[in-house]
């Protein structure tokens, strides 16, 4: 089958299939001296630009506090000294309205070096600074269509701070002047869900209660806080991974199929899955979510510290480093499904992954081969690393009896398409700067989401020593109490 471009085959870079930007366009990037824009922001421009995605007239302004000239700035990154070229800088306060009456002076100046109005801003900046930025975007016109506005999540902290951000953002942009990312949606493995499940008619007719046993989502990483602690100390793991990503991820497995693939219909089952969550009943959350912290351990043969031990963390921190839950979706589709969510740092490796268990068989006709010592039937999404999908079933083994046992069909993106999948933030930036919100959260996505956890952090806030976390040595894969948490439903948590 040719794809939309008429390839029967993909090129070695799949970032060549991508659309070319035709208009010209400027970015600018306020926090332009983080670590967001050196890792990942002008990376992912830097490939479109050598892919030939980009147009010939553009610009990426860079705006931080940090004083520093073009030069400097264009220095820190590894990138195409003919994309560089397009990039320049400007120091700005982000508190001072004067400060960005000297941003839009520069802005004009560039806008109409390109002969274009089509103008980014992207937030790489922490939240606390989003409302700032945006009265002061507001307040030197810079605000108007067909003017785009990105921030990075977290969304907020909690539903109230959510909603007053929501609010400014109402009150200076349109809701399509407004790119909320979630670099997860922008994932090659991740939107292969939804082809998965809408482009395969066979499996979608066992997508269900009656075939589906539970859901298992795991998204675990070796690593501690790194240079994050500062963040994460005022986030914590239910916030930086739960409110957006897990649930994500939970909606494109459960959600019905949209009419069509456009920005709204995608957007509408999302949210109505998404609701569709029951909430947690606080009097017994114990039996619901398990909060875990990582202790001193060892990961991949070396000696880690602490999380409390780690610089920038307080010694009597309470932040989460692991959480597990099990939910329901109170829906026809999935009522009576357990979904089992986990996310933690410091455990045994890095994976992401879905597993869709099946029900096992009811009754074995194999003498000696109870139906209980059946594996079922599972399929499994790895979202990274080594992306693909795998369908676990049970086979004769080559003996003279009749002896079942487990294997695994298994589809890797880099073994069948050889090719590099493109980065997230590749995907997302060509979308906005085309304007096309698909991949993007709309203010109900967030809002339901925050609804659903509040109520959580709120419990964990008001008693802490009743919701303290479990600590679990790192390198392992969290708390007893995770284990608990499942295996009271007679069920295991897969083995990674």
């Amino acid at each position: 089958m040719k794809c939309s471009l008429g390839l029967e085959k993909c090129p070695d870079d799949t970032l060549r299939c991508f659309p070319k930007i035709e208009q010209p366009f400027g970015i600018v990037i306020f926090g332009a001296s983080g670590d967001l824009t050196k890792r990942k922001l002008i990376p992912a421009l830097n490939r479109l630009f050598e892919a030939g995605i980009l147009p010939e007239r553009f610009f990426v302004l860079g705006a931080a506090r940090t004083k520093m000239d073009d030069k400097k700035f264009r220095s820190r990154f590894d990138a195409n000294p003919d994309f560089l070229e397009h990039c320049s800088y400007i120091s700005v306060d982000y508190q001072d309205p004067e400060s960005f009456k000297q941003l839009k002076n520069t802005i004009e100046t560039l806008m109409k070096r390109i002969d274009s109005n089509n103008l980014v801003f992207y937030l790489a900046v922490p939240p606390d600074l989003y409302i700032p930025i945006l009265e002061n975007l507001s307040k030197s016109g810079l605000n108007e269509k067909p003017a785009r506005v990105v921030i990075e999540k977290p969304f907020g902290k909690d539903l109230e701070s959510a909603r007053r951000l929501e609010e400014t953002l109402k009150k200076y942009f349109q809701e399509d002047q407004i790119f909320r990312i979630d670099h997860y949606l922008g994932k090659e493995t991740v939107q292969n869900i939804l082809v998965f499940r809408f482009a395969n008619f066979i499996f979608e007719e066992i997508w269900n209660n009656k075939f589906v046993d539970h859901v298992q989502i795991t998204m675990a990483e070796d690593i501690g806080v790194e240079h994050r602690a500062g963040y994460f100390e005022n986030v914590g793991l239910l916030r930086d991974i739960f409110q957006n990503h897990m649930l994500q991820v939970l909606a494109l497995i459960a959600m019905e199929p949209p009419s069509s693939f456009n920005g709204e219909n995608f957007r509408n089952e999302r949210v109505k899955l998404l609701r569709s969550i029951r909430p947690f009943p606080v009097e017994e959350m114990g039996n619901w979510i398990v909060r875990g912290q990582y202790g001193r351990g060892v990961v991949n043969g070396k000696e880690v510290p602490a999380y409390r031990e780690e610089p920038g963390v307080d010694e009597d921190s309470n932040v989460e480093t692991f959480v597990a839950m099990k939910l329901f979706i109170d829906n026809w589709r999935w009522s009576g499904v357990p979904f089992y969510l986990r996310a933690g740092k410091r455990l045994p490796r890095k994976i992401t992954e879905v597993a869709v268990v099946f029900k096992k068989i009811p009754h074995s006709i194999f003498a000696g081969v109870p139906s209980d010592e059946l594996e079922p039937n599972t399929i499994v999404f790895t979202l990274q690393p080594n992306e693909g999908i795998s369908l676990e079933f049970q086979v004769k083994r080559p003996c003279p009896g009749m002896f079942p046992q487990l294997l695994s069909m298994d589809f890797r993106y880099e073994d069948y398409f050889g090719v590099k999948l493109p980065d997230a933030y590749e995907r997302l930036l060509l979308d906005v700067i085309l304007g096309d919100p698909t991949l993007f959260m709309r203010r109900d996505d967030l809002e339901v989401s925050w609804e659903l956890l509040d109520p959580v952090l709120k419990a964990w806030e008001n008693d802490p020593i009743r919701f303290s976390p479990h600590v679990y040595p790192a390198g392992t894969w969290g708390p007893r109490e995770a284990d608990l948490l499942i295996e009271r439903d007679g069920r295991k948590w897969r083995k990674l």
